[in-house]
């Protein structure tokens, strides 16, 4: 897997770009399906497992902080390792490991087997997400990347619409244990999909130490802290949704799918728009969305008396999930070489979110605040995220200014260092560049003082 600038370079890119590039991209976005499958459906379907296997919501939802550390963890170390792996063979791997821990949680006999097959499902989601992003943005050219990476995304939002509605009915109807089922057969269609279609590249030439030296930048880190800090109001209200649905607004559990529908509908739509605006202006929208996002989290105890206005708000909610892609392009800006672990620490980052939220909301839950108060709780992460925003934004501003310095000198030094030579007949022709150097007329005294030439009559 190489980590060069070729998946930034519009020459590369546009000359390797493979006619079939929309088969591509959905491949890889099969596999965002997957992954957005399990990870969304679990949180929906822990009233159901939780009753199933004894224990209270807040204890089951420990299930889904092992998926998260799982990708967190998993993440930056798939990366390093798989520096030197071709990217199409550590897809391929990637979705099959995916596939297994999916099994295994489907056939878990007890809480504690399904908390380490749902950490081992978790280990390839980061990796997978990165490495699926690089692939996207390195087929088309550089103002189009965010777009890319948010039409892979397009497959965990999709997942959203499709996927997590399905699974939950089929765990209603048939089982949570058939809704992992489910997740393992859609993450062995992906591999069999990257196989056929995924474009075939070389090994890489990456070095792990060179992948690590994105640690070393402050801006990789605070691009970080925004998606762990910011993102974790999603999930604090997500995470806890089905069960706000029942003890709140008081709607069958049958009608649990059409909330969660209209969620993954406001995260597509979010993800098809939002990176044409991040395109043109990266932080400033990411800005936005954080803010937007804090918003509609601080409304939700209000909506969530009345199933109509929850419905907006959760759409609402749902259409903050665009942040993904545009920090993920952020990432690609200021890691240098170290793209492949830039990338992949993009899904560390949120899956930390993953933890945090659904942790500090089930927090306020049992301190009795109810089971809205997840609402104020993300609104507050999603202020906090803006916060380091705001530090990321000004440095980025500082970057800017001194990469247009840098030019202008450049620029006026080339423009010292170059005369005109053109010395060509004419009133606007240039003088040139050295006086002393110019020929003298054929009639000049070259050899003789200037007192032998004022005798000389011929001259």
């Amino acid at each position: 897997m190489t980590t060069s600038q070729q998946a930034n370079s519009p020459r590369a890119t546009a000359a390797s770009a493979p006619p079939h590039l929309a088969i591509v991209l959905i491949s890889l976005a099969m596999g965002g399906f997957a992954i957005g499958t399990t990870e969304f459906a679990s949180m929906s379907l822990l009233p159901f497992f939780a009753a199933d296997l004894g224990i209270d919501e807040p204890t089951a939802g420990h299930a889904i902080s092992a998926y998260a550390l799982g990708v967190v963890l998993g993440a930056p170390l798939i990366a390093v390792l798989g520096a030197r792996l071709a990217r199409r063979a550590q897809l391929l791997v990637l979705m099959a490991v995916f596939a297994l821990g999916n099994a295994l949680t489907a056939l878990a006999p007890g809480f504690g087997w399904m908390i380490a097959a749902r950490f081992l499902s978790g280990l390839p989601h980061g990796a997978y997400f990165g490495i699926a992003a690089l692939v996207a943005a390195s087929l088309v050219p550089q103002h189009r990347r965010s777009q890319a990476i948010g039409q892979v995304m397009l497959g965990l939002t999709g997942a959203t619409i499709i996927g997590v509605p399905l699974a939950n009915l089929i765990g209603q109807a048939v089982g949570w244990r058939a809704s992992f089922g489910l997740v393992s057969v859609l993450a062995l269609l992906t591999v069999l999909l990257c196989a056929l279609f995924a474009p075939r590249d070389q090994a890489g030439q990456s070095d792990p130490l060179r992948e690590l030296g994105a640690l070393r930048s402050g801006r990789v880190w605070i691009t970080l802290a925004i998606g762990a800090i910011g993102f974790g109001g999603m999930f604090a209200v997500y995470t806890y949704l089905a069960t706000t649905l029942i003890e709140v607004t008081k709607v069958s559990p049958a009608v649990i799918p059409f909330f969660l529908a209209v969620f993954g509908i406001g995260a597509t739509l979010g993800n098809l728009f939002v990176p044409r605006f991040a395109d043109r202006a990266l932080m400033p929208t990411s800005g936005v969305i954080l803010l937007f996002s804090a918003v509609a989290l601080s409304v939700f105890p209000l909506a969530a008396g009345n199933p109509w206005t929850l419905a907006a708000d959760v759409f609402a909610i749902g259409a903050s999930v665009s942040l993904g892609a545009i920090l993920q392009t952020r990432l690609m800006d200021v890691a240098g070489d170290a793209q492949a672990l830039a990338a992949a620490l993009n899904h560390s980052a949120f899956n930390t979110a993953n933890a945090l939220g659904p942790f500090l909301g089930g927090l306020a839950i049992r301190e009795g605040l109810g089971w809205t108060s997840t609402g104020p709780v993300g609104a507050a992460l999603a202020v906090l995220g803006f916060l380091i925003w705001i530090v990321a934004y000004r440095d980025a501003r500082s970057a800017d200014a001194r990469s247009v310095d840098a030019k202008s000198a450049d620029a006026k030094s080339a423009q010292a260092r170059s005369a005109p030579v053109d010395v060509s007949s004419g009133s606007n022709a240039a003088p040139p560049e050295n006086p002393r150097a110019r020929r003298a007329p054929p009639l000049a005294p070259d050899d003789r003082s200037r007192s032998d030439a004022a005798r000389d009559p011929v001259a």
